[in-house]
Order: C-alpha cells, then structure tokens, then sequence
C-alpha cells in the first residue's frame, strides 16, 4: 500500500520565506557574483567591480545577480558571463521558456 504525504502549503510558504532559506539563496547568490567577478572578460573590460546582489521577496525569498555597467548585457550575450558562473556555483540553467 503507497505511502499517502499532505503537504501543508501554509508551512511550505513560511519555510520558502523564512530567514535561513534568505540566506542560503543569498550566499549561493554570493557565491554566483564572486565568478562573475572572477571572469577574465569582465577583468579586460576594467568592469569586474560592478556586479551587484540583491535580495527580494515574491512568493519566496530570492536574490538576483546583475552586471550593473552599461556593457552587462553585452557580456552576457557574447561571453555568457552570468550563466558560466551560475554553473561554475553548481547551479542548473535553463532556458526561460515563453
């Protein structure tokens, strides 16, 4: 006979919310900008300091990586910055699908 599990959808939302899981979304976040960093392109373009992270709340807490200089985009679109340092923190990229 199958094992039958109900969730509590009230508590899965407060753990997705709560502080430690904050923190451990912002330290692999951290993790993410120290590659970025670390890239030898953003090292050649003098723009290695200019990654910012930032923490946010929706339905969950999350955090997001940016290459605030003019040329981010750019870096990300011929270099692959961002997603090269995402996997390099042992993280999965996907295609955003839509």
């Amino acid at each position: 006979m199958p094992t039958q599990i109900k969730l509590n959808s009230a508590g899965m939302l407060a753990m997705l919310k709560s502080v430690e899981v904050a923190a451990a979304v912002h330290a692999q976040a951290e993790a993410v900008a120290a590659n970025v960093r670390a890239d030898p392109n953003m090292a050649r373009r003098g723009i290695a300091d200019e990654v910012s992270v930032d923490d946010y709340t929706t339905d969950r807490a999350a955090t997001s990586v940016t290459i605030t200089h003019a040329a981010g985009l750019g870096m990300e679109g011929k270099h692959g910055v961002l997603t090269k340092a995402a996997r390099a923190a042992g993280l999965e990229v996907k295609a955003k699908k839509g």
